[in-house]
């Protein structure tokens, strides 16, 4: 089974940077898919970026692409969030979670959906004020 641990969340104003790790104890390696998600008060939670730690294959959510990126250090088993230019709208909890790939149109691959995940972290609240 795997435990993933997030670190790194905080307090920022707008414009500023954090960058959150999430590491994977369990096994020697990270799981075949990685991601972060994200879920504010009253809302569903939702994909932020995800990485298939084998092929380096990205997703990112529209909301944060050319800000936010993913990235991994499999000799530490850790996947890192960098956000930068963080705006109050991403203010919320964020959350990795790992998974297996799926049979996908015949491939097995990865699915940047909540759905897809099975092990899930404790969470890390990240504040943007104005």
């Amino acid at each position: 089974q795997v435990q993933l641990v997030e670190s790194g969340g905080g307090s920022v104003q707008d414009g500023g940077s954090l960058r959150l790790s999430c590491t994977a104890s369990g096994y020697t390696s990270l799981r075949n898919c990685m991601a972060w998600f994200r879920q504010a008060p009253g809302k569903k939670r939702e994909e932020v970026a995800g990485i298939d730690t084998g092929g380096s294959k990205t997703d990112y959510a529209d909301s944060v692409k050319g800000r936010f990126t993913i990235s991994q250090d499999n000799t530490k088993n850790t996947m890192y969030l960098q956000m930068n230019s963080l705006k109050p709208e991403d203010t919320a909890m964020y959350y990795c979670a790992a998974g297996p790939r799926l049979l996908r149109a015949g491939t097995w691959q990865c699915r940047f959906t909540v759905d897809a995940y099975n092990y899930w972290g404790q969470g890390t609240q990240v504040t943007v004020s104005s």
